[in-house]
């Protein structure tokens, strides 16, 4: 038995990689799975969606597609929601405790995937109304999962490996993108081949419409089944000792939770409070507050906004960007269902080989050589590759077709292969980059009391900049002339988040209490009354 004197910080900065630091990765992870899942998988549902119920009868020989509004609304809905709920729930995990929240978040998920494949509606327009409904508070419960899951597991994790740890709930983001290509995939297969038609003709897409419509709702519903099953487990987990400690200011208690966290006894000697700090005191947004992190707080904000305009724009506009290049056949000469698939295999694709191999690059290096090296490395190179991707936009689509096309709007004699290579690398550093960092650095920066509501506040500052990519960005994408214009300005936005990338400060290796100068309590509660001893360790 080894006795001697240590704080709940130290024993959970210098704790031993294990078996429940795993599990709550996976179980916060899941979380960010179906957040992930539910917010790309519309990519190919909107395609579909124009095809089913925006079919002009005068032009039998177009495919439908969503007006630019209503295309808007609808993937853009879900990040409104996001923004709201990442607000709204970051300020309650502070007020309440994140494990009492963070239930909330996952049953609002749940229900409002199911829902969003039930979507029902008179017309058209009725239909649509209610599918931003339900999406909309679909987004409210996925903004809650951020805050709360980085700083559940920011608080859990020890020192050493804090930053792969987060990591790795974050890279749950790209399995769920991936998952979100591979299931529209397979359900549009398995349609196609339940029910073969035909060769394409003016008139399929009504022959087609039955089926279709199936399709699209059974990918919406799957996004509930994921977040469904860690429900339980969720509800198991315990509030973490970080708030309990320094929140609450119940260090007896924080002891006890640890002790469910970690394979060891602790025990409280004397005063179960820790002892009150002056530096505590100061309030969100007041003076003191600003004067230490302020400028953090600024920081995190802008290159979140700045990433994700270039984030959900390369994500939101795949399915007009890849046919403008080449990677997918004409609309025009295949039926609903068959551009379903042929968009979700080129999503899935381009997920594998770049999305997902940023996200685990993130895991494997980002304690190794620090945050702002990633996030600095990652905007810049996102921002050549879109420069080159922008001002070669030409030679890589190639030049307009023949007269005899059916369309003016299609480009022969690209380089197909180079341009999927440039998209795919500006991907694979935004997940290798900012993307991540974005998301973890918050975590760890800010006092335990303000921890949640900051992150969420920087998370809402990126999700207004996803609401920017959904409402403009996407526009631009439509039209194939302003393509070029819309990578090169995203070229601009990545340079901008490298700048700003110098105001947030290096955070790993340090400790949480550190890093948010809240040590002096750290230390207070050290040489003071609360004492914790550390007894058997348990194998």
């Amino acid at each position: 038995m080894e006795e001697g004197n240590e704080t709940v910080f130290s024993a959970l900065d210098n704790a031993k990689t294990q078996l429940y630091h795993f599990k709550a990765i996976v179980i916060a992870g899941m979380g960010f799975f179906t957040d992930a899942y539910d917010l790309f998988c519309i990519t190919a549902v909107t395609k579909l969606l124009g095809r089913l119920y925006y079919h002009d009868p005068a032009t039998p020989d177009k495919p439908g597609a969503l007006p630019d509004n209503i295309n808007n609304a609808i993937t853009g809905v879900a990040l409104c929601g996001t923004l709201a709920g990442q607000l709204f729930f970051g300020w309650l995990g502070d007020k309440l405790g994140r494990k009492k929240v963070y239930g909330i978040t996952l049953v609002t998920m749940v229900g409002c995937a199911f829902a969003s494949g039930l979507t029902f509606g008179s017309t058209t327009n009725s239909m649509v109304a209610t599918l931003c409904f339900f999406r909309f508070w679909l987004g409210f419960g996925i903004g809650g999962d951020y805050p709360l899951s980085a700083v559940i597991m920011s608080e859990y994790a020890n020192q050493k490996t804090r930053g792969a740890f987060i990591a790795a709930v974050f890279a749950m983001q790209g399995v769920g993108i991936l998952f979100a290509g591979a299931v529209s995939m397979i359900v549009s297969k398995m349609f196609l081949n339940a029910f073969p038609a035909p060769e394409y003709r003016s008139n399929h897409e009504l022959s087609t419409q039955r089926q279709a419509d199936f399709a699209w709702r059974i990918v919406l519903m799957f996004g509930a089944i994921p977040a469904a099953m860690t429900y339980y487990w969720r509800m198991k987990m315990p509030e973490t000792a970080r708030y309990t400690a320094l929140v609450a200011g119940d260090h007896k208690k924080a002891a006890a939770d640890m002790a469910k966290v970690l394979d060891k006894n602790i025990l409280v000697e004397q005063s179960s409070k820790i002892p009150n700090n002056p530096n505590s005191s100061y309030g969100l947004f007041s003076a003191e507050f600003l004067r230490r992190h302020g400028l953090h707080l600024l920081g995190t904000t802008s290159t979140w906004f700045l990433l994700d305009i270039a984030f959900y724009s390369l994500n939101l506009t795949q399915k007009d960007i890849y046919p403008a290049s080449g990677m997918l056949p004409k609309a025009s000469t295949m039926n609903a269902l068959e551009e379903m698939y042929k968009l979700s295999k080129a999503m899935f694709l381009v997920a594998l080989f770049a999305t997902v191999p940023g996200y685990w690059f993130t895991v494997l290096l980002i304690d190794r050589i620090g945050r702002f090296v990633i996030q600095l490395g990652g905007f810049l190179l996102m921002s050549i590759c879109m420069a080159i991707l922008g001002f070669h936009y030409k030679e890589l689509r190639g030049d307009k077709c023949p007269k005899t096309s059916t369309s003016n709007n299609e480009y022969c004699g690209g380089n197909t292969t180079m341009f999927t290579l440039l998209f795919g690398l500006s991907l694979f550093f935004a997940n290798f980059g900012p993307n991540s960092t974005t998301f973890i650095v918050p975590a760890e920066l800010f006092p335990a009391r303000f921890r949640s509501t900051c992150h969420g506040i920087s998370a809402a500052a990126g999700k207004g900049g996803a609401i920017i990519s959904a409402f403009v960005m996407q526009s631009y994408s439509h039209d194939l002339s302003k393509i070029k214009r819309m990578i090169i300005a995203l070229s601009v936005v990545n340079m901008l988040g490298f700048f700003f990338t110098f105001l947030v400060p290096e955070t790993n290796g340090r400790s949480l209490e550190e890093i948010s100068e809240e040590n002096d309590q750290s230390t207070a509660a050290k040489n003071g009354d609360a004492r914790v001893i550390q007894h058997t360790e348990m194998v």
